[in-house]
C-alpha cells in the first residue's frame, strides 16, 4: 500500500477530531444571542426549535426561603418569568440560602476537604423538569440580582416524567466555568455558549458558586431551547484553533456514565517491569506525600502504570480524607465496592450530593460502612436523597467515633429515622437543615450528645416546641458554640433565656425570620449580656431589633464579627455608630430595608469604617 494513505486516515481521523472538539466545547464565554452559536455550527437539517419555561423544580441544596412559602424559594424557577427584565430583591424570585465568603469566616465553619479538583467549585445547586425531552441548542438564564453566580449547567438522560426508569443515568456537561466577579447588581439574560450532546433531555441542573457576589444572586426563571431530532454538524465550519485540543477532555467528560470512573477504581492487569527507576531510591513516606497532592481519578490512572505506583495508590492512607462529592454523577454501588480495600483507616468522607436515582443503594452504602465506617470521625451526606431509617441505622452502629455527621436536605428521611442518631454520644456536629426531624427525636439526640459544639437545625418545620429544645440545650449542651433556628416560628423570649443562660460558650447564633421573638421582652438584651463571645448574630427580618438592643451589643459583645438587622425599623444611625466603634473585628453589617438607615447613611459609614462592609439592599 502507497504511504499515502496511512497518512491521510489520520490526517481525516485528526480532522474528525478537531470537529468533535469545537463542537462540544464552542466558545466558553457568555454570548448574547443564539446566531452566534448558528454561525458556527448550522445543524442540518434544521428542525423547529422548541422553547420551554421550567415545569417543576425538582431538587435543590438550599433556599433563602420558608418551607411553607413561595418567598425566596427556589420553587418560583418553575413557569415564566414573575421579575424580569425589572432588577432588585424581590420576594418571587429564586433564591440561595448564602452568599460571599462570610460562611467561611465564622465559628461554624468546616474545613475543606484535600484533593477537591480545581474545576469543582459548586456550592449549591437546582434541577429543574421541562414538559419535552430536547437536543438543546441555548439555555436562558434570568438573573435579576447579583447576577454571576452560575458555574454549570448539565443536562440528564432520565427523564423524570417517563414510567420506565434507564438502566443508566447519564450527566454532561453543557457548560461550565470558574466563578467570575459581575459588575453591578442589575438584571440580565445569561446565554451562555453550550455544546451539543447526543441525547435528548427535559432535566437540567444549575451549579451555582457565590462566593464571589456582594449579595444573593435572585433567579427569575429558565428557558430551554432545543429541537426534537438531533442535529447533524455540517462539515462548514470556522477555522479550528489548535488550543481547543487539549490534554484534560477526560476531566470534561462527564457525562461519559460511571464505568470510566469504576474501571479506573478496579484492579487491573499491571505490566511487570525489571525495576521501578528512581522510584527505587525514594523512601515509601516521600512518595506517598507526592501522590498526596494528585486527585482521586488522577490516583486511580496512576494506579494502572506498575505494580509499585499501584501498591502506593491502593494505599488506605491516601484515603483517609475522601470527598467524592465533585464526581456526584459518576458514584454509584460498584464505586463503593472498588474503594472499600483502600478505606479501610477513612477518618473523613463526603458523600454529599451522590446516589440520587438509584445509583447508591441502601445495601450498597450499608456494605460500605460496615467494611470501613470504624475510624470515621467526619460524615457528610447532604442532599442523600438514597437515605432512609436503614442507613442511618448502620450509621450508628457502624462509626463509633463519629464526631460530625451533615444531613442537610435530606429531606426524605422519615422522620422516627433521626432518633438513632441519640446512640452517637460523640457528636460535636449534626447538621439537620431542611430535614423532617421531629421534637421527639431532637429531644432524644440532645440529651444523649452533650459533647454537641455545633448544631443546625434552620428551615426544621416539623418542630413543634422550640421553647422546649432550647430549654433542653441550655441544660444539656452546655459546649454548644454554634447555633442555626433559622426560620424556626414559634421560639419565644422564654426559650432564648433559657438558651443564653446554660449556653454561654455561643459564639454564633442565626435567629433570622423568627417572628414571634419581640424586642420589648428584653429577648435580645438578655442574649447580649449573657453571650459575651458572640461573633455572629443574625436578626434577620426582625423588625422590632431597636437602638437598645444595638447599644447592648456594643457594650456586651466586643468579638462581634457579623450582624444582620434586616428589616428593622426601630436602628438609628447613632446607635450603629456606636457598635462600630466598639467592635473593632466587624466584618458584616446588613442593614437592607432599615427605614432609618439611608443611602446617605450608608455611605457617611462606609467612609468612616472602610474595614466594615456595610449592606443596604433596593427594589426597583
Amino acid at each position: 500500500m502507497s504511504p499515502v494513505f496511512p497518512m491521510l486516515t489520520v490526517l481525516s481521523m485528526f480532522y474528525y477530531m478537531c470537529l468533535r472538539r469545537r463542537a462540544r466545547t464552542a466558545t466558553r464565554g457568555e454570548m448574547n444571542s443564539r446566531r452566534a452559536i448558528e454561525s458556527n455550527t448550522r445543524a442540518l437539517p434544521i428542525n423547529v426549535e422548541i422553547v420551554q419555561y421550567a415545569k417543576e423544580v425538582l431538587d435543590f441544596s438550599s433556599h433563602y426561603g420558608s418551607e411553607n412559602s413561595m418567598s425566596y424559594t427556589m420553587w418560583n424557577l418553575a413557569g415564566i418569568p414573575n421579575v424580569y427584565p425589572s432588577s432588585g430583591d424581590f420576594t418571587q424570585t429564586a433564591v440561595f440560602r448564602t452568599y460571599g465568603t462570610w460562611w467561611d469566616h465564622c465559628p461554624s465553619a468546616r474545613l475543606p476537604f484535600k484533593r477537591t479538583p480545581s474545576t469543582f467549585c459548586s456550592q449549591d445547586y437546582v434541577e429543574l423538569a421541562f414538559e419535552e425531552p430536547v437536543y438543546p441548542t441555548a439555555v436562558h438564564i434570568l438573573e435579576t440580582y447579583h447576577p454571576g453566580a452560575v458555574v454549570r449547567i448539565l443536562a440528564c438522560s432520565a427523564n423524570p416524567y417517563s414510567q420506565n426508569p434507564p438502566a443508566e443515568v447519564r450527566w454532561e456537561i453543557l457548560w461550565s466555568e470558574a466563578p467570575t466577579k459581575v459588575n453591578g447588581p442589575q438584571a440580565r439574560q445569561f446565554t451562555p455558549c453550550i455544546k451539543q450532546i447526543n441525547f435528548p433531555t427535559n432535566l437540567i441542573r444549575l451549579e451555582m458558586n457565590s462566593s464571589l457576589l456582594d449579595y444573593y444572586t435572585e433567579l427569575d426563571a429558565v428557558v430551554l431551547h432545543g429541537v426534537k431530532e438531533r442535529p447533524v454538524l455540517s462539515l462548514k465550519t470556522s477555522m479550528i484553533d489548535m488550543n481547543d485540543i487539549d490534554e484534560d477532555e477526560d476531566e470534561e467528560k462527564f457525562g461519559c456514565g460511571m464505568d470510566t470512573l469504576n474501571k479506573q477504581f478496579s484492579i487491573v492487569t499491571l505490566r511487570e517491569w525489571p525495576t521501578n527507576g528512581y522510584f527505587d531510591k525514594l523512601p515509601y513516606e516521600l512518595i506517598q506525600l507526592i501522590l498526596s497532592h494528585l486527585t482521586v481519578p488522577d490516583l486511580c490512572r496512576l494506579a494502572q502504570t506498575c505494580k509499585l505506583l499501584y501498591q502506593h495508590c491502593c494505599d488506605p492512607l491516601q484515603y483517609i480524607h475522601l470527598s467524592l462529592q465533585p464526581y456526584w454523577a459518576r458514584i454509584n454501588d460498584t464505586s463503593l465496592e472498588y474503594l472499600q480495600s483502600r478505606c479501610t483507616l477513612i477518618q473523613w468522607l463526603n458523600l454529599s450530593w451522590t446516589g440520587n436515582r438509584g445509583a447508591i443503594s441502601v445495601s450498597g452504602f450499608s456494605r460500605f460502612l460496615k467494611v470501613c465506617g470504624s475510624e470515621l470521625v467526619r460524615l457528610e451526606l447532604s442532599c442523600g436523597h438514597f437515605l432512609n431509617e436503614t442507613c442511618l441505622e448502620v450509621i450508628t452502629e457502624m462509626c463509633p467515633n463519629l464526631q460530625e455527621l451533615n444531613l442537610s436536605s435530606c429531606d426524605k428521611i422519615p422522620p422516627q429515622a433521626f432518633n438513632h442518631i441519640a446512640k452517637v454520644g460523640s457528636l460535636k456536629r449534626l447538621i439537620l437543615y431542611r430535614t423532617k426531624v421531629e421534637q421527639t427525636a431532637l429531644l432524644s439526640i440532645l440529651n444523649f450528645c452533650s459533647e454537641l459544639q455545633h448544631l443546625s437545625l434552620g428551615s426544621c418545620v416539623m418542630i413543634e416546641e422550640y421553647d422546649l429544645i432550647a430549654s433542653m440545650m441550655g441544660a444539656k449542651c452546655k459546649k454548644l458554640r454554634s447555633l442555626d433556628l433559622w426560620r424556626c416560628k414559634n421560639i419565644t423570649e422564654s426559650g432564648i433565656a433559657e438558651l443564653a443562660s446554660g449556653c454561654q460558650l455561643l459564639e454564633e447564633l442565626d435567629l433570622g425570620w423568627c417572628p414571634t421573638l419581640q424586642s420589648s421582652t428584653g429577648c435580645f438584651t438578655n442574649l447580649a449580656r449573657k453571650l459575651p463571645n458572640l461573633q455572629k448574630l443574625f436578626l434577620t427580618a426582625n423588625r422590632s431589633v431597636c437602638d437598645t438592643d444595638i447599644e447592648e451589643l456594643a457594650a456586651n459583645c466586643t468579638h462581634l464579627r457579623q450582624l444582620d438587622i434586616l428589616g428593622t425599623r426601630m436602628v438609628s444611625p447613632a446607635s450603629l455608630r456606636k457598635l462600630l466603634e466598639s467592635c473593632k473585628d466587624l466584618s458584616l453589617l446588613d442593614v437592607s430595608f432599615c427605614s432609618q438607615i439611608d443611602n446617605r447613611v450608608v455611605l457617611e459609614l462606609n467612609a468612616n469604617f472602610p474595614n466594615v462592609f456595610i449592606k443596604k439592599s433596593f427594589t426597583q
